[in-house]
């Protein structure tokens, strides 16, 4: 079993920034080879995902956070980031970080019945 905890979500201006964490706990020996996204979900919307990381340190993005988002992975934390600046009234939605835990992941795409694992979310708002 892997625990996922997201944090640092929060109210901005447009044009802020902020990062988000997740840590992973539990069975977490080969979180260097788990695949990681971050999702959010805008009121009313489905659930999208924004970006993800893979065990070769890949990564991918949605169009919509290209140039604005970066995703990084800490192996010795078990933490997992994204650094969100420029931020768009657009962006706001709870955001949820999911693991993948297929060894020596390659990611794949943002597949949600792939992940395994999800946390709680944490809710970022965007004020224009």
């Amino acid at each position: 079993q892997v625990f996922l905890v997201e944090s640092g979500g929060g109210s901005v201006q447009a044009g802020g920034s902020l990062r988000l964490s997740c840590a992973a706990s539990g069975y977490t020996g080969s979180y260097p080879t788990f695949c990681m996204g971050w999702f959010r979900q805008a009121p009313g919307k489905e659930r999208e995902g924004v970006a993800g990381i893979d065990s070769t340190g890949t990564t991918s993005y949605a169009d919509s956070v290209k140039g604005r988002f970066t995703i990084s992975k800490d192996n010795a934390k078990r933490t997992l980031y994204l650094q969100m600046n420029s931020l768009k009234p657009e962006d706001t939605g709870m955001y949820y970080c999911a693991a993948r835990t297929d060894y020596a992941c390659q990611w794949i795409g943002f597949e949600e019945n792939a992940f395994n694992y999800w946390g709680q979310g944490s809710q970022v708002t965007v004020s224009s």
